[in-house]
């Protein structure tokens, strides 16, 4: 089993954010990738999300923060929801018959039951499959992504150690997945 990688050719991200909106339309599996994409949560604390995680049912509008406390780490984590973040909720709980705040946001077959993490993968690795990215990819490729993305946007990789709540720099420079080719890039593009 090789190691899971990060999404980096942003035409096919884009094409993944939307598998779900337009090739085969499901608003949870949709609202899944995204909520992945934008947070840099676990597949765990993903799947463990409830809608008042999400959403302030007293005010009628989506939270500021999604504020947990991770399960690997059980550190305490405040994540900032951003816009593209928030429109996927709105039109997510448009989709959804009368969302309570306890019922999980991505909800299983049964009722009241959480998406379990296989069918998570399962749900990822179709849409993979059918949009051709074939490398390695899995639930934790979005987290991934989320870092390879950040990094390549400028973020400091001290600042994505702290948002991963890694221990060492070394396993977030793993995580990264900075390749051959993203190296050879930074040779091509400086002309000293």
């Amino acid at each position: 089993m090789g190691t899971t990688e990060p999404i980096r050719d942003l035409d096919e991200l884009e094409r993944l954010k939307n598998y779900y909106l337009k090739e085969h339309p499901n608003m949870r599996n949709y609202a899944l990738i995204h909520t992945g994409l934008n947070t840099a949560l676990r597949i765990s604390d993903i799947l463990a999300l409830r809608w008042k995680d999400v959403y302030n049912f007293e005010r009628k509008q989506v939270q500021k923060y999604i504020i947990i406390n991770e399960k690997k780490t059980g550190k305490r984590t405040c994540i900032a929801i951003n816009q593209n973040l928030r429109h996927t909720i709105i039109i997510y709980m448009e989709e959804i018959e009368d969302p309570k705040p306890m019922d999980y946001l991505f909800e299983g077959r049964t009722p009241g039951t959480a998406l379990c993490r296989s069918q998570a993968f399962r749900i990822i690795k179709r849409a993979c499959a059918d949009l051709s990215i074939s490398h390695q990819v899995s639930c934790h490729s979005l987290r991934k992504t989320f870092g390879y993305q950040a990094y390549n946007a400028g973020v400091n990789p001290t600042m994505l150690m702290m948002i991963f709540n890694h221990s060492s720099f070394a396993v977030t420079k793993r995580y990264l997945g900075i390749d051959q080719d993203d190296k050879d890039q930074v040779f091509l593009s400086l002309n000293l």
